[in-house]
C-alpha cells in the first residue's frame, strides 16, 4: 500500500465525522435535507439510513455482502491509579457485519465502566447531515472543478462518473470544498463492498450504553471534527483529493488490511498502515492526529483526578504509532497498560 493511498484511508478513519448517516454515501443535495456523506453513521454513531440522497441510492444498490461470524480481539489499554480507571479502546468506524468483537475483555471493560466517552456523539438524522453540508460548502463560492488542474479535473470527473453518482449530483459537488469530494470518493467504494457505519464500533458501543442507561460523553464536537478538514488550506485539500483519486482502486483492499490488523490487535501493523503517509504530510498529520492525541491525553490526565471507571473509545489509528495517545500519556507520567484477554 503506497503512501498516497494510505493518506486517503488514514484521513477517512482518523475522523469519526467521516462516516455517514444511514448507509449510503455522502450526498450533495443543495440545501439541508438529509444529505451529507455516505449514509449510515456520520462519523461515529448511526442514525437511520438515508435513502433519498444520490450517494445513499448508489450504496443501497450494491449487493449485500454475506459474512460469516468471525472472532476479533482488538487492542485495549488501561490507565489507572488508586481510585480511577480509564479503559482506552481503539475502534474502526466502518466494519463489515459479522465480526464478534464486543465480548470477552472489551465487554468486561465496558461493563465495569460507569460512563462511556467517544470521539464525538453524533447528532441524529438530518441535523448531522445539515451540519456536514454547512462545513463542506466552499466559502469562496468558486466551483470545485475550477480549482483543479486539467489533469486532476479529468481524473475527478472520471471517478465521479465511475462511482455511479448521477450527473446532477456531480454538478452539485462544485459548491463544496475539495476535502468533501475526497471524503465522498473514499467512502463510496467501501460502502459498496459491504462496510457499514452501522456495524462500526462506535455505533455498537453507543447502542449498548443507551440501552443500559450509561452516560455517553464526547471528546470533540461534530463541528470541531469537520473543522479539521475545513481549516486545511486549499493546497492541502487539493492534495488530499489528488491522493484519493490516485488510490481509489486500492481503497477497499486498504480497509480490509486495516480492519484485519485491528481485529488481530496488531497495533504495530496498524500504525504502519495508517500513519506513514500522515508523517509525509505534516499539515494533515497535525490536524487529524498529533494535536488531537495531545488534547485527548490532557483530557485523560485531568479525568484521573476524579474517581470512577470510564470506557474511552477512539479511532484505532490514534492508539498506534510514535504520536499515539499512549505516547502522549507517557510524557505526562501516565502508563497505559495493554489489557490481554
Amino acid at each position: 500500500m503506497g503512501k498516497i493511498a494510505t493518506l486517503s484511508m488514514a484521513a477517512l478513519l482518523l475522523a469519526v465525522c467521516a462516516r455517514t448517516d444511514g448507509g449510503g454515501a455522502p450526498s450533495a443535495a443543495a440545501e439541508p435535507a438529509p444529505a451529507a456523506v455516505p449514509a449510515p453513521p456520520a462519523p461515529v454513531a448511526a442514525p437511520a439510513p438515508q435513502t433519498d440522497t444520490p450517494g445513499a441510492k448508489v450504496a443501497a444498490s450494491a449487493p449485500a455482502t454475506a459474512v460469516a461470524a468471525r472472532d476479533a480481539d482488538p487492542a485495549l489499554w488501561l490507565i489507572k491509579d488508586g481510585d480511577t480507571k480509564v479503559y482506552l479502546f481503539g475502534t474502526v468506524h466502518l466494519l463489515r457485519p459479522g465480526q464478534t468483537w464486543f465480548d470477552e475483555g472489551v465487554r468486561a471493560a465496558y461493563d465495569r465502566s460507569s460512563e462511556v466517552v467517544l470521539e464525538v456523539v453524533q447528532p441524529e438524522g438530518a441535523a448531522a447531515q445539515a451540519t456536514q453540508l454547512r462545513a463542506a460548502r466552499a466559502a469562496d463560492g468558486k466551483p470545485l472543478r475550477s480549482k483543479l488542474s486539467p489533469a486532476t479535473r479529468a481524473k475527478y470527473e472520471a471517478a465521479m462518473k465511475a462511482s455511479g453518482l448521477p450527473a446532477e449530483a456531480v454538478a452539485q459537488f462544485d459548491q463544496f470544498d475539495p476535502w468533501f469530494a475526497a471524503l465522498t470518493l473514499s467512502l463510496l467504494p467501501v460502502l459498496k463492498a459491504g462496510y457499514n457505519p452501522a456495524a462500526g464500533a462506535e455505533t455498537v458501543i453507543t447502542a449498548a450504553a443507551k440501552g443500559a442507561g450509561k452516560p455517553v460523553g464526547q471528546l470533540e464536537t461534530v463541528e470541531q471534527q469537520l473543522g479539521f478538514f475545513d481549516e486545511l488550506d486549499q493546497a492541502s485539500q487539493i492534495k488530499y483529493l489528488e491522493a484519493t483519486l490516485d488510490s481509489l482502486d486500492e481503497t477497499t483492499q486498504q480497509l480490509d488490511q486495516l480492519a484485519e490488523a485491528w481485529a488481530e490487535g496488531d497495533t504495530e501493523r496498524l500504525g504502519a498502515l495508517m500513519n506513514e503517509a500522515l508523517r509525509a504530510t505534516p499539515e494533515v498529520a497535525k490536524a487529524l492526529l498529533t494535536d488531537r492525541n495531545a488534547r485527548w491525553a490532557q483530557w485523560i490526565d485531568d479525568r484521573m483526578d476524579r474517581p470512577g471507571t470510564v470506557f474511552v473509545a477512539v479511532g484505532a489509528g490514534h492508539l498506534a504509532g510514535a504520536d499515539s495517545v499512549q505516547a502522549m500519556l507517557a510524557k505526562r507520567k501516565l502508563r497505559a497498560e495493554r489489557v490481554r484477554y
